[in-house]
């Protein structure tokens, strides 16, 4: 899709959702490989999503659902459970943000607008009746009614009519079928029910929220408002109960029983052909079990246990079943490995990444050799493991019944492309993203003796030797957050920066994903001074490599664990850096979730681990220009942490520059907001280095 000319980079790139907007995505691949469902909206810059379907033996795509259609072309009206759930999702599109369908594809449930809906192969979209507001309409396996929850109630309605409670709350702090905080900000599970695969049960969760702390949300900007309450299990503080039952239409009720005492963390959950099953977790993150459930007593036996002396890590799409194989994934002799009934299949240096799809004929699983790289392999009962992509990028995909979906995204194209393959037949997925004003030109690297991963950005049309220019470190830098991939969209906003007169390093280091469990897990009991000395080396690293990089000029940005890490390098190495913007910066890690910051630095928020990572207490070594952003109504990090150090630097007589935002959350979709933080950072680095 062409850019219109007037627009700016950073307009265009806030309307766009940073290029999201038109892209594909949430491939599902019918069990017969027939058809194949996903989410697209109309444009690079239509924020309403819509379902697709594609015949895979034409390639002829399908609208099935046009959101704006549906609702007559009025605004969504988002219920605050949903609004929630799109925030630790980080959604940052409406319309069809997501679906579910039976086993046979042919019908397919999501929600708008707080509604459930439902649309049938060859039919229109239709509202199924129920009591709304809706949450996590979830169509059951046979396609004949749909489970949602209702103000902590989980109901299910008949497609044609007929609705009822299956679990309604005992308690006032009480959900059914919800997922509690930190399982769905720090596991990945945003869900809560699971039906059976004869739609006549479901696994479903009990959260009981009354052990967790409250937390009060407010927006100064409008004092008339209540705070929103906010259940934030803070390190060292409890979590939410959470108990499980299978829930039978027939009114059976069965809780499963497992050592919850031991094991708090319900990680994972679901019931497949092979019966249910969930995944426990202890509090210190060091063990894992896999237990397989009995669905007519609750009882649970151990399948499969991990154990870590710093932490178990959680890895996407397991468990999961080849035939009657148990695939897993766990470190094993120093590289995250895919198991097999127990057994290692993957070979030393190969870094699983997640599993993709898993069947009969095999499983799909994506991974790294090379770090900058994530390519799809697959591994075959009698073959072994394949490496299906080769070309530098970023690739995953997805397949059943005989038909893959392949995206990938290069350096060496905007955007990703997608394709579906068949047998010979090969077809396109259009997307209808934007293309950006700019096109990065990164210089890939590796640098120091731990071999940093790094990327250097110049201004366009630079030419080396022809000047100094000042340099801006724009990393994340924290755990699970690589930043330095072979992918064009990971540099717009870096080439940005550039193009406004600066020499952009972006380096991944200890902590990041990758590169194998010790560098991984280098960062335990110390999230901060591993990761700002390999800042410090690839800033070095790069300027042996690049001349015109003037370390007399440096300074930092970042949002969330990358404001943490700018603003600590301002404090702590001020003889490196000269100026800092800390967006949304963790400041204070006891003011951080339980399953995160514990994994890390330990339940004692009082001990070593959190006084050597907390920067609070560093406020009076501050001697260079820092500017704080964050938005009022975070409710991941919340602002007392901007606060708290502002108030630090105050008490110390530091001048600072604080940037509070209204009404915004850890996400900054606001389009002219967005948009304008660019620019007031650049004002601001610009008077800060003289540049």
């Amino acid at each position: 899709m062409a850019t219109p000319p007037e627009l700016s980079f950073p307009r265009q790139y806030a309307r766009t959702r940073r290029f999201t907007l038109g892209t594909p995505r949430a491939f599902q691949v019918t069990a017969d490989g027939a058809r194949v469902l996903y989410l697209r909206s109309r444009g690079g810059t239509d924020p309403a999503t819509c379902l697709w379907s594609m015949d895979v033996a034409t390639g002829d795509e399908t609208l099935l659902v046009d959101p704006v259609a549906l609702l007559d072309g009025a605004d969504e009206d988002l219920p605050p459970e949903e609004r929630a759930r799109r925030e630790r999702t980080r959604e940052a599109a409406g319309g069809v943000v997501g679906f579910t369908a039976d086993d046979a594809a042919r019908t397919v449930s999501f929600t708008l607008s707080g509604r459930a809906y439902v649309v049938t192969a060859g039919g229109e979209p239709r509202e199924v009746p129920t009591l709304t507001p809706v949450i996590d309409p979830r169509v059951d396996p046979a396609g004949r009614r749909v489970a949602y929850v209702h103000r902590g109630a989980l109901r299910a309605a008949d497609l044609d009519g007929g609705d009822r409670p299956y679990a309604e709350p005992d308690g006032e702090d009480v959900t059914y079928g919800l997922a509690e905080f930190v399982a769905a900000e720090e596991m990945s599970r945003t869900r809560g029910y699971w039906w059976a695969p004869d739609g006549e049960r479901l696994l479903v969760a009990r959260v009981d929220n009354s052990p967790v702390q409250r937390w009060y949300i407010a927006d100064p900007a409008h004092p008339d408002r209540e705070p929103a309450v906010h259940p934030y299990p803070a390190a060292g503080t409890a979590n939410a109960d959470v108990r499980l039952f299978v829930i039978g239409l027939d009114g059976s009720k069965v809780e499963l029983s497992w050592d919850r005492e031991a094991f708090e963390y319900l990680a994972k959950a679901g019931w497949p052909a092979q019966g249910p099953h969930i995944v426990v977790q202890s509090r210190d993150q060091r063990t894992v079990r896999i237990l397989r459930v009995d669905p007519d007593t609750g009882a649970t036996t151990l399948v499969h246990e991990d154990t870590d002396p710093a932490w178990v890590e959680l890895v996407d799409g397991v468990p999961a079943w080849s035939g009657d194989r148990l695939v897993w994934a766990a470190d094993v002799d120093g590289w995250r490995r895919l198991l097999v009934d127990g057994e290692p299949v993957t070979p030393d240096g190969l870094q699983l990444r997640d599993v993709l799809a898993a069947d009969a004929e095999g499983v799909l699983f994506a991974g790294s050799t090379e770090p900058t790289e994530v390519q799809v392999f697959a591994w075959a009962p009698d073959g072994g493991v394949t490496q299906l992509t080769h070309e530098p990028g970023v690739h995953t995909a997805t397949r059943a019944g005989g038909t893959l979906v392949h995206t990938a995204a290069t350096l060496g194209r905007h955007g990703s492309a997608t394709t579906v393959r068949r047998g010979d037949a090969s077809w396109p997925v259009r997307s209808f993203a934007q293309t950006p004003s700019l096109t990065p030109s990164v210089r890939l690297s590796k640098v120091g003796e731990r071999e940093l991963r790094t990327a250097v950005l110049f201004p366009a049309g630079h030419v080396p030797g022809s000047r100094k220019l000042p340099v801006l470190l724009d990393p994340y830098g924290g755990p699970h957050g690589q930043r330095v991939l072979t992918s064009l969209r990971m540099f717009y906003e870096p080439q940005w920066f550039a193009d406004q007169g600066f020499a952009v390093v972006v380096a991944d280091g200890r902590g990041t994903p990758g590169r194998g469990a010790a560098w991984e897990r280098a960062v335990h009991g110390d999230l901060a001074t591993p990761v700002l000395e390999d800042q410090v080396d690839a800033l070095r690293g790069a300027a042996d490599e690049y001349p015109d990089l003037d370390l007399d000029r440096v300074g930092i940005r970042g949002w969330s664990f990358g404001g943490y890490l700018a603003a600590m390098a301002v404090l702590r190495r001020p003889d490196v850096f000269h100026a800092a913007v800390a967006g949304a910066p963790v400041t204070d890690l006891s003011l951080y979730d339980t399953h995160y910051q514990e994994r890390y630095l330990g339940p004692d928020t009082g001990a070593q681990p959190y006084r050597v990572s907390s920067i609070v207490d560093d406020a009076p070594n501050l001697r260079r220009p820092l500017m704080i952003i964050h938005g009022l109504v975070d409710d991941n990090v919340v602002v007392a942490h901007s606060l708290r150090l502002s108030s630090a630097l105050l008490a110390a007589g530091k001048p600072h520059t604080v940037l509070p935002l209204s009404g915004v959350t850890h996400m900054t979709p606001q389009e002219v907001v967005a948009e304008n933080l660019l620019h007031l950072q650049v004002a601001f680095l610009r008077d800060a280095l003289g540049a």
